[in-house]
């Protein structure tokens, strides 16, 4: 049974918002679902965040969420009786630090003050009452914000959150071939098959083990990687192999609902990963122009990707030198709950 289907909902802890007009309730899943991701989408256009979910990927989402009790950690809120916004804690944990994360979505046609602040509230609210549940030992709160969002940067900076880390989202304006971009020697790119699926996940997951911020991924990320409704059309991937091991990857996806919704014909270029033993020979670069392509036969003609911007590879360098160019920034902001 999926967790989505576990609620009993509680109702006895809902505070009052403060807010005129505003009123806190618990999830009616699923109910919800539709109109929540509609908000979350509408968020993520107005800040420049280039994230964005098609309603089957955001119920399968929480249908397979893990640490966060939906009916505790979730709060659904209507401004005069209409839902506006939401708010959730959840947490995970990296090699030496649980993380915290106070996620909130308040739809940009409502003023962000002063519904934005008592929403925040609400979630740093919960989020120390799951801290303080936890064993001892480092704790940290953390939440991206974009630099198109200086509402909400104002306001957790107010609440001692500073940023640590930054990320760019770029784009290749045409999907033209890719000069110089030879497979190295021993390498052959593969159709996915089923049976090479497992492989190909366990690649992936030892390649991002070297990145900041990493965590083990549970059910819900192995979910996604083999059942997204949008990121598994195995057609776009590219899939660099030695013989008999996965050498690197490039996962690209179509998000048809996103273009519709922005007038335009993006693929992205994602989930970038190249194992250690084959770094440095060129093979991100190769995968790339590869995946190019791929997308121009579905009719796209620019491609996206994110990236951490302080990647220790030099991974930003390595996308400028493909074509990518920096659309829009956002940054990782935490601040620390606890110290071991």
């Amino acid at each position: 049974m999926t967790q989505g289907d576990q609620l009993p909902i509680e109702t006895s802890d809902i505070p009052a918002s403060g807010v005129p007009g505003l009123r806190y309730r618990r999830l009616d899943a699923p109910a919800d679902y539709r109109r929540m991701n509609e908000i979350a989408n509408a968020v993520r256009i107005a800040q420049h965040d280039t994230f964005f979910t098609n309603d089957a990927q955001f119920q399968r989402f929480y249908e397979h969420i893990e640490n966060c009790d939906l009916g505790r950690d979730l709060f659904l809120a209507e401004l005069d009786g209409r839902l506006v916004a939401y708010v959730r804690v959840g947490w995970f944990d990296e090699p030496a630090t649980r993380v915290y994360e106070p996620i909130v979505f308040l739809d940009p046609v409502v003023p962000a003050n002063p519904a934005f602040e008592a929403l925040f509230d609400l979630a740093e609210g919960r989020l120390a009452e799951i801290a303080d549940g936890h064993p001892p030992g480092p704790k940290v709160a953390r939440t991206n914000v974009t630099d198109a969002d200086a509402v909400r940067e104002a306001a957790i900076r107010a609440r001692g959150y500073e940023p640590i880390r930054h990320f760019y989202a770029m784009v290749r304006p045409t999907l033209d071939d890719l000069p110089d971009a030879p497979l190295p020697a021993g390498l052959d790119i593969r159709d996915v098959r089923p049976e090479d699926m497992q492989a190909i996940y366990e690649a992936e997951v030892e390649a991002f083990r070297d990145h900041w911020g990493f965590s083990e991924p549970g059910a819900t990320e192995r979910n996604r990687f083999f059942n997204d409704p949008v990121e598994s059309d195995t057609s776009l991937w590219r899939v660099a192999w030695d013989g008999p091991q996965v050498a690197g990857m490039v996962r690209s996806y179509i998000h048809p609902e996103q273009n519709e919704q922005l007038g335009r014909k993006r693929g992205w270029v994602e989930h970038i990963s190249v194992r250690r033993p084959w770094r440095q020979r060129g093979l991100a670069r190769a995968l790339i122009a590869a995946s190019f392509p791929l997308l121009r036969e579905r009719g796209m003609t620019e491609a996206g990707l994110g990236v951490d911007a302080q990647n220790e590879s030099g991974a930003v360098g390595v996308y400028e030198r493909c074509g990518f160019q920096v659309e829009s920034k956002s940054s990782e902001f935490s601040r620390p709950l606890e110290r071991g």
